[in-house]
């Protein structure tokens, strides 16, 4: 089996690479990426593709599947650029895995493809994926589970498979999730379990999160299996103040949810920090998943609790762990950030 991963060089892109070339079945890799990392995976060669811009019809060519994971996220002030990568890049990795003949197709979806739901119980994939309005991620995730409703009809002879993960997290990944969501003044020693005191009590924040190995084996599951249609993928046990006040040895602070809102969007439009407030927003508004599907159909077990994941997060920040690639690696970040800096903190791509 030939495989081919777009956006292969991040947090979730690293660790199918690590699934893929486990697997017997699989005989080769094609990882695409906007900058091809100097590091080695089994059985994986690289190229350099923009999915936005290139022409991919000659990379999918004699593929048995492609497996579409290219994503930005930032710079979240420009969604003109977020888009264009996000939803036309999808539409052209879609038409393009069309054109060459792909067998087997596996999206990333998003829990943040779901529009609002409850919280006090489990919904399944059939939950409605409208996303959440105020969330350009949300929206983008959303416009790209309809690009695929269109791409079913159109190319019935192809297997597609749409994964809806929660928070994805690994050691690996820290500086760059760091990166993207936090930005460069918090100081990696300062972020440690010992020195978080307190956990803000929002009604309404409870969320999943799941260990980006576990969702590398479920990308590698889709595609070696037969499953088709979407699948929720996450860990147990759901995370809310209460269980992350548990985790982090930390109490809760009752704080309204307009009041955290409000932190974010300042904090955010005076360049402290790169992630824009609809990220608080989809949190509070996407439901809870149910995992019976994929366990049950791709066999899909996680090997880590959510709390692993979340864990292993926050030791990879205050060390500043990464892995050599372009979007994880710490050396990215320059020497005293100022790489990220000269960003403008999610004004422009950068790095």
């Amino acid at each position: 089996m030939r495989v081919v991963v777009t956006g292969a060089s991040g947090n979730v892109g690293t660790s199918v690479l690590r699934a893929l070339g486990q697997d017997s079945s699989v005989e080769s890799i094609l990882g695409l990426a906007r900058r091809v990392p100097d590091r080695h995976f089994g059985k994986t060669s690289w190229a350099s593709a923009d999915v936005a811009s290139a022409d991919l019809v000659p990379q999918f060519e004699g593929a048995d599947a492609v497996i579409h994971l290219a994503w930005l996220i930032q710079p979240g002030r420009d969604e003109t650029t977020t888009r264009d990568a996000n939803v036309n890049g999808s539409a052209r990795v879609f038409a393009a895995a069309a054109q060459a003949g792909v067998a087997t197709l596996v999206h990333a979806s998003s829990v943040g493809a779901y529009s609002p739901g409850p919280k006090d119980r489990e919904v399944d994939e059939s939950w409605p994926t409208q996303g959440i309005g105020s969330s350009f991620y949300s929206r983008h995730k959303a416009e790209c589970e309809r690009l695929l409703d269109r791409f079913e009809t159109d190319n019935p002879g192809v297997r597609v498979v749409r994964l809806r993960p929660g928070l994805i997290f690994k050691r690996g990944a820290a500086t760059g999730i760091r990166r993207l969501f936090a930005g460069p003044f918090l100081p990696n020693p300062l972020v440690r379990r010992s020195l978080i005191p307190i956990v803000p009590d929002v009604a309404g924040l409870r969320f999943q999160a799941v260990h980006s190995h576990d969702v590398g084996e479920a990308y590698r599951l889709a595609v070696t299996g037969n499953g088709a249609g979407a699948y929720n993928i996450a860990a147990e046990p759901v995370l809310d103040p209460e269980q992350l006040a548990r985790t982090l040895g930390a109490r809760r602070v009752p704080v309204p949810a307009r009041v955290l809102r409000a932190g974010a969007a300042l904090s955010f439009h005076a360049h402290l920090q790169p992630s824009e407030p609809g990220w608080l927003d989809m949190a509070l508004g996407v439901p809870i998943m149910g995992t019976a599907r994929a366990r049950e159909e791709l066999g899909w077990t996680p090997s880590h609790t959510s709390e692993d994941a979340l864990l292993e997060l926050i030791e990879g920040m205050g060390a500043g762990a990464g892995i050599d690639t372009p979007p994880l690696a710490p050396s990215t970040s320059g020497p005293l950030r100022v790489r990220e800096l000269l960003t403008g903190l999610g004004r422009r791509s950068g790095v």
